[in-house]
């Protein structure tokens, strides 16, 4: 019965760590490369306020991505 239940803790910490991924590889789309593109390819041209933007979202999808590797630690053998 306990090796069940160390399997059910095990994919909930999976599952967690995919869910903060995920995120991490959103914000990367959505706030790092989105706000570049469009400013390459759109009328105004790409300003310092789009950078700057771009790598907050770069260092939070970064910090994300690290969490998910910290939350797998959590694993139980």
């Amino acid at each position: 019965m306990a090796d069940i239940q160390v399997t059910i803790h095990n994919e909930r910490i999976k599952l967690l760590a995919t869910f903060v991924n995920g995120t991490g590889i959103a914000v990367f789309a959505v706030g790092g490369l989105a706000p570049v593109f469009s400013g390459l390819y759109g009328s105004s041209g790409t300003t310092a306020f789009l950078l700057l933007v771009s790598a907050v979202c770069f260092l939070v999808a970064c910090t994300l991505h690290y969490a998910g590797s910290v939350i797998l630690k959590r694993l139980k053998p």
